[in-house]
Parts: structure tokens; sequence; C-alpha cells
């Protein structure tokens, strides 16, 4: 992220990125993850969590504390309290649910003019936003990033601090079936975890397990699906719904080789 910050100033180079790495060290993979890409292993039919996103969502009393302790931050627009709706003026001096960093359920207060203002973490699921701008909170870059039409810097709020997890492949035997599959969201926007299990192991059995390059095909197959068939309404999927309109990535990579099948 520093490096990022340095090649900004150098370069004049802006923007930012979501990061998934996956490292293979001494019998075990690490998988770190900032931002809204997933990891998952697929061991025996059995799905295992890898990762898990970074949303308003997912990180709401992190940011609500961090703009609690610099309320210099929100510029005066926004307020770190979250409320189920969007609070009218009408509705001063009234009671309304609402919750802070130190809460998961809902308490009521009465509504004072500061709540008025635009709430930090603002809509639900892919429609969250934090500060009306993000739809993820950790990643690399975005060091100019500000709120539309005006001179708040979104970059405080964004953590370049990955979660780690720890697989130990020595504690379990794997066949050549068993993989770990990395996707940023324009796969799993649109496909959930079960369904990239059934692709994986549809695809798998068509290919004989010492066949290097079933897993290319299972990735390719991932990313076709997930971004469906070009129509005249747009790109659908299978169901007719509509197909990932984000950027589609992913890898396949095998636990087991050949000598480890039964």
């Amino acid at each position: 992220d520093d490096q990022i910050e340095q090649e900004r100033a150098s370069q004049h180079l802006a923007g930012g990125c979501c990061a998934l790495a996956a490292i293979y060290l001494m019998g075990k993979f690490y998988v770190a993850n900032a931002g809204d890409s997933r990891a998952i292993i697929i061991r025996n039919g059995e799905i295992i969590p890898m990762s898990r996103e970074f949303t308003p969502e997912t990180e709401r009393q992190r940011l609500q504390f961090l703009a609690l302790l610099r309320p210099e931050l929100l510029g005066k627009e926004f307020t770190h309290l979250e409320f189920p709706r969007r609070i009218q003026p009408k509705e001063l001096g009234k009671k309304m649910l609402y919750r802070d960093q130190n809460m998961n359920g809902w308490a009521y207060k009465k509504i004072e003019e500061d709540d008025l203002k635009f709430p930090l973490v603002f809509g639900e699921g892919k429609k969250a936003r934090m500060m009306a701008t993000i739809g993820v909170t950790r990643g690399l870059g975005d060091h100019d990033l500000k709120v539309f039409s005006s001179n708040i810097h979104i970059k405080p709020f964004l953590s370049c601090f990955p979660e780690v997890r720890v697989y130990d492949l020595t504690q379990y035997e794997h066949c050549p079936d068993d993989v770990l599959v990395l996707g940023t969201d324009g796969l799993w926007d649109v496909t959930n975890d079960k369904e990239v299990a059934g692709v994986v192991m549809e695809v798998l059995t068509s290919y004989e397990p010492n066949d290097p390059c079933r897993y290319t095909m299972v990735a390719q197959e991932l990313v076709m699906r997930s971004r469906g068939v070009l129509k005249e309404r747009g790109w659908r999927l299978a169901n007719d719904k509509l197909g990932s309109g984000d950027d589609i990535s992913v890898f396949v990579i095998p636990l087991g080789g050949p000598g480890n099948y039964t």
C-alpha cells in the first residue's frame, strides 16, 4: 500500500484494488484476503471457507468506531450511527431504532439534528456503500478517492491489512478432485459456494485424474457460466437472470496429485 502511494506521487498513478493471495509454505496454505474476493476449499465434496468479504456491512463496527474516535474524518456531512432508514427532518424529536459501534442489536434513541446527516454506512447487501462512495472496506491504493463533490477522503477508512487463514494440507489425504478456488467478486455475485462446488465436480469428473488441463477447464467454465450468454436484454445466465457485470478472475488449484488418488 505504501508503494502504491509512492508511485501515485512519483508517476501520477491513481486507483486501487482488492487483493486475495494464497501462499504454499512447508505443507500449509496461507490465504490472505483484503477486499471482497473469496477463497474456498472443496475437499471430498465438502466446502471449507478460506476467506470472508470485507464490506461496509461486515465491517460496520470497525468503521463506526474509527468515526467515533476521529469525527473530523466525516467532514460534518456524515453520522457514524446507523438507522434502519434515512431520517427526515420532520422526525426530529421522535424515537427511532439505531445502533452504534458497540451494538449488534438495535435500541431506540430520540432523533437529534446530527442524526439527519447521511449515514457512514448506507444500503444493504451489494448496494451497501461507505459514505455513499465505495462498496469494499479493505484493499490497496485509492489514496486519492474522495466522496463525490466533497473534500472528504475515503482512504482513512480503507484498511490494507488482510485477514489470513491457514489450511494444513498434512492433516488430510487429498485426491485430484480436491481443490482451492480463488475468485473475484464477479464470480461470487451470481454464483454461490454450492454452485461453484457443483461445477468443479461436474467438470473434473469428465477428465482423467492425471490430466493437468482439467483444472484450467474448471476455471474457464466458472467464468463462462458467471458471465452468461449475450442476448437482446444483455448477458444472461442459464436461469435467465442477469450475468455478472464485474470482472471475473478465477484460479483453481489442485490440493492432491494423481499419486494420492483413491
